[in-house]
């Protein structure tokens, strides 16, 4: 995907993984780029997202997702491989799998899909921060704590000056 999205080599690929395999090793993170070849369409897994979201889970099942795909090197791609993953973050079972099997959130990821679009956004990760500064690409703290810096000034300066 990444060589026909950015017209890259096979070597130019596997730089990129090593690098971001060593940036994430220098921060406490195992990730396993450079071997995964485990690939698919990411709409099940985001569907299991929104349901974790309204569920309260979202960060755990999120968490679980990133582990089982950067570090075990599994599937998320599938709703076998899904819904024990969901439930490991803290879903029921059936209610996962039946929101899969329903496509009950598919409209709302459309939808996110499309807000994405309109901002621009081709790649991840992304991050929007107070739904104005967009950061993409995987960037280091400074250009964040720019960014958060900058939207609690916007936030300050639009309500106006502190009363005592």
């Amino acid at each position: 995907m990444l060589k026909a999205k950015y017209h890259l080599s096979d070597q130019q690929v596997q730089e990129m993984d090593t690098k971001m395999e060593r940036l994430a090793a220098a921060e406490g993170l195992e990730f396993h780029l450079t071997d995964a070849g485990v690939t698919g369409n990411t709409l099940d897994a985001h569907q299991i997202l929104h349901l974790a979201r309204e569920r309260g889970t979202q960060d755990s099942v999120l968490e679980r997702l990133y582990r089982a795909y950067f570090t075990e090197q599994r599937s998320v791609f599938d709703r076998d491989s899904l819904v024990p993953l969901a439930v490991e973050g803290g879903l029921d079972a059936d209610e996962a799998r039946d929101a899969l099997e329903r496509d009950a959130y598919v409209d709302a990821v459309n939808t996110d899909l499309n807000e994405a679009r309109s901002l621009g956004i081709s790649g991840v990760p992304f991050f929007v921060i107070a739904g104005r500064y967009g950061i993409s690409g995987a960037q280091g703290t400074e250009v964040f704590a720019q960014a958060l810096t900058r939207a609690q000034q916007d936030t300050v300066t639009a309500s106006g000056p502190a009363r005592s």
